[in-house]
């Protein structure tokens, strides 16, 4: 059994920004694993533009801002291993992985980073009727195959979902020559950037049909059409509205899937609406020292958010390091982790519905408060989906925390609110807010009272 400080587990760019900013903050003992067999995760694959404006104020292709980082990670000499497979880890932070060059081993942590990254939802999960024949693929396999293996994956093209990976795809498949004839999604508003939606379809003229889906395709060896209906308000298809589209692709971008299979055998609390962890203003999940970020945390919709939230996670690791070391086990800091973090998942995205939320996230503060934490419960009400953090330390907190928050629907002229019981800490009226938005705000530790039992973040129609 090998050890070290911090065990970072992904090399994509959350884990690179992590193992910066935890070197940059002292520690020396870090360890990257990474099951590709290069640096850089997803952003090998995602040729366009559009990254680096936030974090190096200019406009670069995926791998070129892969290489900023990795260029980073080997300047600092910090190691890491390739083509490297966790297959398992404990309470204890013991990391079980394998590969070819030291088969099975067991790598002992003393903090764990988590920035495994997301998955797409698969055909499987959609319950599309229909045979399964070739020339179905989801939106970021098709990417793959294009832009790394260089294959073209069809001619005549369908896209389920406006995902931003499906709105990317309708564009490139276009450039490359292929007829991409409707972007098809079942919600009544894309769940894509309003950016990707202007660049990726409108300019291209690409139809983008808002509540439709898929109810059948047709082909057995090989896609020959598929079959739009239109949906109502219950997402179920509305007879009389179908209509068939003659096609021998179909692409899925129908939402991405936090990869925390390992993080639910190391024992940490789950969100049931992101799918990510519980985490506090530290990104510390119910795991004392263990931490979490980029889209094993939460799907972010740029990569330079991923990054930022990334580097807390490497500063907060390498402080959690050096508090342990100081008190012999952290037991202190141990305790108070385990039970702050805030359950929101029984939180509505939907306007009026935010009380079972609140009384989720009361109950658990409650839970916490009975073992002697202090973690105060952010409590999603009105159209707020979720936050992250889900908890906020006062005694942990920095001058400011910034917090981000999805809407679950459209508003237009809405009043975002956040209260600590009777004291308003923020208050703004926002022109629109969409689901495919990510929003954020900023607390301030100075405004929140010192006996607060609870935070809510609310957005609800702004009252005429």
């Amino acid at each position: 059994m090998t050890a070290h400080d911090i065990v970072i587990i992904g090399g994509g760019p959350a884990g690179l920004a992590a193992a910066v900013a935890a070197r940059k903050a002292g520690v020396q003992d870090i360890l990257i694993l990474e099951r590709d067999s290069c640096l850089g995760g997803i952003l090998n694959q995602c040729i366009h533009n559009g990254f680096g404006l936030h974090t190096f104020k200019e406009e670069l292709t995926g791998p070129e801002y892969a290489s900023r980082y990795i260029k980073m990670v080997e300047e600092e000499k910090i190691p890491y291993k390739l083509n490297t497979m966790v297959i398992d880890i404990n309470k204890d932070k013991e990391v079980t992985v394998i590969n070819k060059e030291d088969g099975l081993t067991t790598i002992k942590a003393k903090a764990v980073i988590l920035a495994m990254g997301c998955r797409e939802r698969a055909r499987g999960a959609l319950n599309i009727p229909g045979y399964r024949p070739a020339g179905i693929y989801s939106a970021g396999t098709a990417q793959r195959l294009m832009n790394i293996e260089g294959y073209s994956v069809g001619k005549e093209v369908v896209i389920l979902g406006s995902g931003d990976i499906g709105l990317i795809m309708a564009r490139r498949m276009t450039l490359e020559g292929a007829k991409v004839k409707a972007v098809a999604e079942l919600m009544p508003y894309s769940g894509g950037l309003q950016r990707n939606i202007v660049q990726c379809l409108e300019d291209f003229d690409i139809p983008l049909l808002l509540s439709h889906t898929v109810i059948d395709i047709q082909g057995k060896d090989r896609v020959t059409g598929i079959t739009l209906a239109q949906v109502g308000p219950d997402r179920k298809p509305i007879p009389g509205t179908e209509q068939n589209i003659p096609c021998d692709t179909l692409l899925l971008s129908c939402g991405l899937i936090p990869e925390n299979e390992l993080s639910t055998k190391l024992g940490v609390s789950l969100s049931p609406v992101t799918g990510g962890p519980l985490v506090n203003e530290s990104l510390e999940t119910n795991v004392p020292g263990v931490f979490a970020c980029g889209n094993v945390l939460h799907v972010h919709d740029l990569v330079d958010y991923v990054s930022e939230e990334a580097g807390r996670a490497g500063k907060f690791a390498a402080e959690y390091i050096r508090q342990t070391a100081g008190d012999g086990a952290g037991t202190a800091s141990a305790e108070q982790n385990l039970t702050t973090q805030a359950d929101n998942g029984a939180s509505s995205a939907s306007a009026g519905q935010g009380s079972t939320g609140v009384k989720a996230n009361n109950n658990a503060h409650n839970a916490a408060a009975a073992d002697g934490s202090t973690g105060i419960p952010l409590i999603p009400s009105g159209g707020v989906r979720y936050t992250v953090p889900q908890s906020i330390r006062l005694s942990h907190m920095e001058d400011t925390l910034l917090v981000r928050f999805r809407v679950g629907s459209v508003f237009t002229d809405a009043v975002l609110t956040v209260t600590a019981g009777d004291t308003c800490l923020l208050r703004q009226k926002k022109k629109k807010l969409a689901p495919g938005e990510m929003q954020q705000i900023i607390l301030k530790k100075s405004a929140i009272p010192a006996d607060a039992q609870s935070i809510t973040i609310c957005v609800a129609k702004e009252e005429g």
